[in-house]
């Protein structure tokens, strides 16, 4: 039976689950789950803006930052996801893999993963189901699962 991934993650929290396939309940995939930053971008960057002339005039003003921490925050979040999914895909630890993220981190993920990795989502939910108990998920997820169990 092949084995599916399913992975719950928004910006900053993400865990792999998957479905026991005597039991139908979802149990982790590996033991520990992923934490990012959940700082506000003003905790990120605490420091006080540089300040620069204007171009025409005696004016000074704060500069602003080219990014926002925060979202470089989730963005390097994300990477490290694609990076352990990349890792056990190389592996064969996984023969499909379920997303389910929050919008943005869906398309970061989908940015970020090799075509190694692609190849084997068999779904993607635009979804944020991190707060959701595993005992739960399977009101989100079986329709998903017996659709995937088919193809």
């Amino acid at each position: 039976m092949p084995t599916t991934w399913i992975l719950i993650a928004d910006g900053a929290r993400a865990r792999v689950v998957e479905q026991d396939p005597d039991s139908r309940r979802y149990r982790p995939a590996f033991q520990e789950a992923h934490f990012g930053t959940t700082a506000q971008s003003k905790e990120i960057a605490s420091d006080r803006p540089g300040r620069s002339f204007d171009s025409a005039g005696e004016g000074r003003h704060a500069m602003e930052p080219s990014t926002d921490p925060q979202r470089h925050a989730k963005l390097s979040f994300a990477r490290e996801l694609a990076d352990r999914l990349t890792h056990a895909a190389n592996r064969n630890e996984f023969d499909r893999l379920i997303l389910v993220a929050a919008p943005r981190t869906l398309g970061d993920l989908r940015s970020l993963l090799p075509g190694t990795v692609r190849s084997k989502v068999a779904v993607e939910l635009d979804k944020d189901l991190t707060n959701t108990p595993d005992q739960e998920l399977g009101k989100h997820l079986d329709q998903h699962l017996r659709t995937t169990a088919r193809s």
